[in-house]
């Protein structure tokens, strides 16, 4: 008479069989929070004074750009890959008169200028953006970009790109152009792909207090002017600015935000951590992740973001959670 297998020893037969059975799925399930989805990564940030000299470093290491890109990806230290679970965000420089080579990939990518002025750029299809500092520059999935410094100075730039979540996708794929460069157009102003800094300086400039988020403060989010909607489907862009003495109220939400310190000082309280920040620094607030700024300089203090909220937003997941509802129901 043949024994009854136990309970492990059927899991052990159905494992063999490339097979799972529900209850194992059921028990996994029980164990993840009710009140929203688990946080990916930890809160963490990256001192520019520690970036920079990697920067400088990489320069030695790394003797041009045509070859081997010279960009610093932030990795979160509890992922295996990627700042935050959907995208990454890093810091590229290249050299006086350097060239970093032509392709495209299926990934979506921003940059933020950082140090440079106008004879930094990204060619986008054919078309030469500057890249001064501050500017925002698209370079959307599957549109031909290559970069040129014809300065005397270095020029570096933020670079966010959601590689992690192409590759959880299966859709992750490069193509070079072939020549290390694109032809750039005759033609400017063709693409709506930049962003001047003197136009979001003059725009948030335009908020008043009353306009102002209690959780955010003035937040002005890059609008994509081929669409009406977020810069990516994939990748959202705010910048906003904190009053001196300001402190936001609580909250958290389903996306995962990155941030990058343009000017000020001030602390970032994520769940029991403080992340102290200075002109910039990036640090990552992950999804679900309660949080609040405070600006601690006697000037504004502006962040620029890069967040997944498009992403979430354009398939029903996108969730916040104020401090006010969170009181209000006894939380």
């Amino acid at each position: 008479m043949q024994t009854k297998k136990t309970r492990s020893e059927f899991d052990a037969h159905l494992a063999e069989l490339h097979i799972r059975g529900q209850w194992r799925v059921d028990e996994l399930l029980n164990t993840e929070r009710a009140d929203g989805p688990r946080p990916m990564g930890i809160p963490y940030i990256w001192k520019w004074a520690m970036v920079r000299q990697a920067l400088s470093e990489a320069c030695e290491v790394l003797t041009d750009s045509l070859t081997q890109r010279r960009s610093l990806i932030f990795i979160n230290p509890e992922l295996s890959a990627g700042t935050t679970h959907t995208f990454g965000v890093g810091i590229q420089l290249v050299t006086p008169g350097e060239l970093a080579w032509a392709h495209r990939h299926t990934m979506a990518a921003i940059r933020f200028g950082i140090e440079g002025d106008q004879r930094l750029s990204t060619v986008v299809d054919g078309e030469r953006l500057p890249m001064e500092p501050g500017d925002l520059i698209l370079t959307p999935s599957l549109t031909w970009h290559d970069h040129h410094n014809e300065s005397d100075r270095e020029g570096i730039w933020l670079d966010a790109i959601d590689a992690p979540l192409m590759g959880v996708l299966g859709q992750r794929w490069y193509e070079p152009y072939g020549d290390s460069l694109q032809a750039v157009s005759e033609r400017q102003g063709l693409l709506p792909y930049r962003y001047p800094w003197r136009e979001t300086c003059e725009k948030l400039g335009q908020y008043t207090v009353a306009e102002e988020s209690p959780y955010d403060g003035a937040r002005l989010e890059y609008v994509n002017p081929m669409s009406g909607g977020p810069t990516m489907s994939t990748l959202g862009c705010f910048m906003q600015s904190l009053r001196p003495g300001l402190e936001t109220r609580e909250h958290r939400h389903t996306s995962s935000t990155v941030y990058f310190v343009v000017k000020g000082e001030g602390v970032t309280r994520v769940g029991d951590e403080e992340l102290h920040w200075s002109e910039h620094d990036t640090f990552v607030i992950p999804n679900w992740m309660r949080h609040r700024h405070l600006n601690t300089s006697p000037e504004k203090a502006l962040l620029f973001s890069v967040t997944d909220e498009p992403l979430l937003r354009s398939i029903g997941l996108y969730r916040e959670d104020p401090e006010q509802e969170r009181s209000s129901t006894g939380d």
